[in-house]
């Protein structure tokens, strides 16, 4: 249970991150993890459904990526904007940062933004003068490991089929490998946790215990409340599900809205999570620390120098993994 930031790393070959999805979204490789018996095997992730028992249910989570990323006309300045907190006004990191100081304003995705204040973390309270043009104006907030810009296929791929409550700067990439006609196949419901910059922002402290996660927001409706209190095993598709139903008060669990900052490492106890499918996570990050603290930190480095060896693909296009 080392607290040590070190020991979540690996080596990854540039050429395994997928920078484009697969042609089929159910096309993708499944590796199978067993944390019972320390079993790996090689599956496809058509294959999920033999996995399934009676009473076992899916939890998804079906926030919706927003365009996120703002560009001035002469692209000299870019918004990330990740959290509305009221009518136009947004939290967002800038690029470049002396071009986004305190009292600034620009033209920016048809309308006007105010930097109204710079916290220590150099997060920006921003004031539009109207809501911001997103679907015609903002990018998709792709990763930065893919080396390239957000194009027209990116707008579907990196969207869930299941998507609808809008408010993510980042996609539950493990539901992008879900089609409407898998889904019909397993029992499932939906949460939602609306995926912010602490997703894939680096930990930056050495020791775990001084890393802190930004706050998200999750929602529970009744009916999936219901299904989840039904339910013999939880299976999360990706860490953000399971963010969410670990981030839920003990005892019996009831619709409603809640806040989370949930940082999960080696040591956590798991109260609602029975197994997760998720995709192959970036060293060091804090979704790799959590898979290590769900199936054990030797066994994910097992699989993972597996996983190289074997040349899945890696990250938000890449292949996935069930943990069982």
């Amino acid at each position: 249970m080392s607290v040590r930031l070190a020991c979540y790393d690996f080596d990854l070959p540039r050429e395994l991150i997928a920078s484009r999805p697969p042609p089929d979204r159910v096309a993708s490789r499944m590796m199978v993890l067993n944390r019972a018996d320390k079993t790996i095997s090689h599956r496809m992730f058509c294959d999920l459904p033999e996995f399934f028992c009676p009473g076992d249910l899916l939890v998804l989570n079906n926030s919706r990526v927003i365009p996120a990323r703002l560009l001035t006309d002469d692209g000299r300045i870019e918004l990330l904007v990740f959290n509305r907190l009221g009518p136009a006004r947004w939290r967002a990191f800038a690029r470049p940062g002396k071009r986004t100081r305190t009292g600034d304003s620009f033209s920016i995705a048809g309308t006007v933004a105010h930097i109204e204040a710079t916290d220590d973390d150099g997060v920006r309270t921003v004031q539009f003068e109207q809501e911001p043009d997103f679907e015609n104006t903002g990018h998709m907030p792709i990763p930065p490991y893919l080396g390239r810009e957000d194009d027209a296929e990116d707008r579907t791929r990196y969207q869930t089929v299941f998507a609808k409550k809008s408010g993510s700067v980042a996609a539950p990439t493990a539901g992008l490998h879900f089609t409407h006609e898998m889904l019909s196949k397993l029992p499932h419901t939906f949460v939602t946790l609306h995926v912010g910059p602490g997703t894939f922002l680096p930990v930056r402290t050495e020791n775990l215990e001084d890393h802190r996660m930004h706050e998200e927001e999750y929602e529970i409706e009744t009916d999936a409340a219901e299904s989840i209190n039904a339910a013999r095993r939880l299976v999360a598709v990706g860490t953000t599900s399971l963010r969410t139903l670990e981030s839920l008060p003990p005892g019996t669990v009831h619709g409603g809205n809640g806040r989370t900052e949930i940082f999960i490492r080696p040591g956590f106890a798991f109260r609602r999570t029975g197994a997760l499918l998720t995709n192959f996570h970036l060293p060091k990050s804090t979704l790799f620390i959590l898979v290590c603290a769900f199936a054990g930190t030797d066994f994910m480095q097992e699989a993972y120098r597996e996983a190289v060896r074997e040349k899945y693909r890696f990250f938000s296009y890449g292949d996935c993994m069930l943990i069982l």
